[in-house]
């Protein structure tokens, strides 16, 4: 999934928008980086590890990832916060699943 320059700057605003309607605490805010990073690396090593790997293929362990994710992020998020999150990985899903499609 490759996104234009002006759709990455799109998904960056938005995050900046979304992680300040949050409101994170410090503690939180790291909590969640950690957990973005340490996705981010196994999506990146297994690319590696798999060169030829198929784009469903790598949807596939995104998704995986993103269950990780959601199961860290509920032991630190309020519960107003998890809803905030989950409403907004919604919004995010339906438009990279556009990318996605293309």
């Amino acid at each position: 999934m490759n996104l234009t320059t002006e759709e990455r700057e799109q998904v960056a605003t938005e995050l900046k928008r979304f992680a300040g309607d949050l409101s994170l605490t410090d503690d939180q805010k790291e909590k969640l980086r950690v957990a973005l990073t340490e996705a981010r690396e196994k999506i990146t090593e297994y690319m590696q590890q798999n060169p030829d790997t198929t784009k469903a293929e790598v949807i596939s362990k995104v998704a995986a990832n993103r269950d990780a994710i959601r199961q860290r992020v509920v032991s630190f998020l309020t519960p107003e916060q998890l809803k905030k999150w989950d409403d907004e990985k919604a919004k995010a899903k339906d438009f990279l699943g556009q990318k996605v499609a293309a």
